[in-house]
């Protein structure tokens, strides 16, 4: 790997002296002999830049130290250091103050967690095209200029009137394949899916123009076809008397499969210890209960008439408790196989949670969903998102009626469960493990979940999952 030999003078301003190992040995990753300074605190920093004959190229600058952190450091430090570039690393992810510390005049914004040599030395370079830039620009506009076009985070800024798009910098060019002509040609709904674009029209025109940081997680995909999840934060900013929004995206594709690998590997390890207790309840526990049940049979002819009673009493508790235990384990351990269909699951599904009669269930497969070829992890999963909400409606909305209909359109699997219960205040449950567990499970097949509800109207879930078309 060929170093950069320049003898770059680097200001290291950090307090742990394990951090500040780190950055001095990834930066002599990338060059051959920087001349690395340190400060232990603010004062020490501040002294060492007082001295005219000590100039340095960067400041690397840690926000938390023994006498200064936060924005009254990075505050501080901007009036000390006006020409030397400043980067700060930190531990703490607040995208929110990165972008006002980066508008505040920082050069760049580093996760400590997410450091490497080509990234600091990357944001080095950076700094210093920034710092040679911003020289020859005038005051806040152009300087804004110039961070926007040198973020290595693709950044655009869009006419939420309209949603066409009046700037894009190189990330953003790199990252979806359009070429800057081809985006100032287009609108922001030409990068989204179809189906989320009159959501996402309704959400940019009913926004106030001083609604703030807004974050969201959404998919585009790429001038090639190909998908991508992007975590988006957009702000307004007005220029020449007009209102627009500035938009910062960050590529989660990797992050999100990743993630979703993991809670795989859960999800199927929780299944693995359902399927063996609800086979041993099933296999072995079941046969215990109805042996007994033949033994005790047996019994009756010896039995005096004063005992019959309690005989009688015993077979039905016996048989009782077989229900009980068929029907848990028929929840844990749901049958996807031979001659059953999904359908005949979800009923069998419904007999359980339904063993006293006293609610309505009401079930519509379309033929297209039987005839379909679903894998068994995602009706595993449906299996489970029904579950989930069934035990909720059981344990809340006392509903005497529960409809479930499961359909196919466009390449686009639906499951809508709906109650006529006492509903609930949406705002309230939002954090709730269930309802999150269920919104997870769809999304690992790049579904998405919705949940609609308000006191007094029941409940409606709808679970919407891409089906990948086939030739």
């Amino acid at each position: 790997m060929n170093k950069d030999k320049k003898p770059y003078k680097i200001l290291i301003v950090e307090d742990n002296s394990g951090d500040f190992v780190i950055v001095e040995s990834l930066l002599t990753e990338q060059i051959t002999a920087p001349v690395i300074t340190r400060a232990r605190t603010f004062k020490q920093a501040s002294e060492i830049l007082s001295d005219p004959d000590c100039p340095f190229d960067v400041i690397l600058l840690d926000l938390n130290l023994p006498d200064k952190s936060g924005q009254e450091l990075i505050t501080d430090m901007l009036q000390i250091a006006t020409v030397c570039p400043i980067i700060i690393f930190t531990g703490y992810s607040d995208i929110a103050f990165s972008i006002r510390s980066i508008a505040q005049g920082i050069s760049d914004y580093l996760l400590k967690d997410d450091l490497n040599a080509t990234a600091l030395y990357k944001s080095i370079k950076y700094s210093f095209e920034r710092k040679k830039s911003i020289s020859q620009l005038e005051a806040s506009e152009k300087r804004y200029s110039d961070l926007f076009h040198l973020s290595p985070q693709p950044m655009w800024l869009f006419d939420p009137e309209t949603f066409r798009f009046l700037q894009v910098n190189k990330a953003t060019v790199e990252l979806y394949g359009f070429s800057e002509k081809e985006f100032l040609e287009m609108s922001l709904m030409d990068i989204k899916l179809e189906e989320d674009i009159p959501h996402a029209q309704d959400h940019i025109r009913n926004k106030k123009p001083d609604f703030g940081i807004f974050k969201k997680t959404v998919r585009h995909h790429k001038k090639s076809g190909e998908l991508i999840d992007m975590e988006i934060y957009s702000t307004p900013i007005m220029i020449a008397d007009k209102n627009l929004i500035s938009v910062i995206a960050i590529d989660v594709t990797e992050k999100n499969l990743s993630e979703h690998k993991t809670i795989k590997a859960i999800i199927k390890t929780q299944e693995d210890e359902r399927y063996e207790i609800g086979g041993e309840l099933h296999d072995n526990v079941c046969q215990i209960l109805a042996a007994s049940q033949i033994n005790l049979g047996m019994l009756k002819k010896s039995l005096e008439p004063s005992a019959l009673q309690f005989f009688t009493d015993c077979r039905r508790n016996i048989s009782l408790a077989l229900d009980e235990i068929r029907n848990l384990s028929h929840r844990l351990a749901p049958q996807f196989f031979n001659d059953s269909t999904m359908e005949e699951t979800f009923r069998r599904l419904f007999h359980t949670f339904n063993m006293d009669e006293k609610s309505r269930f009401l079930l519509h497969v379309d033929k297209a969903v039987n005839n379909s070829t679903l894998t068994f992890d995602m009706q595993l999963n449906l299996y489970r998102i029904l579950q989930e909400q069934l035990r909720n409606i059981q344990k809340y909305a006392s509903a005497s009626s529960i409809e479930v209909d499961v359909l196919i359109y466009y390449h686009q699997l639906k499951m809508k469960i709906s109650d006529n219960g006492v509903g609930f205040n949406m705002s309230k449950v939002k954090g709730g493990i269930g309802l999150a567990n269920m919104k997870r499970r769809a999304e690992l097949f790049s579904g998405k979940m919705e949940v609609h509800s308000s006191p007094g109207n029941g409940c409606e879930i709808i679970v919407d999952i891409p089906l990948v078309e086939t030739t």
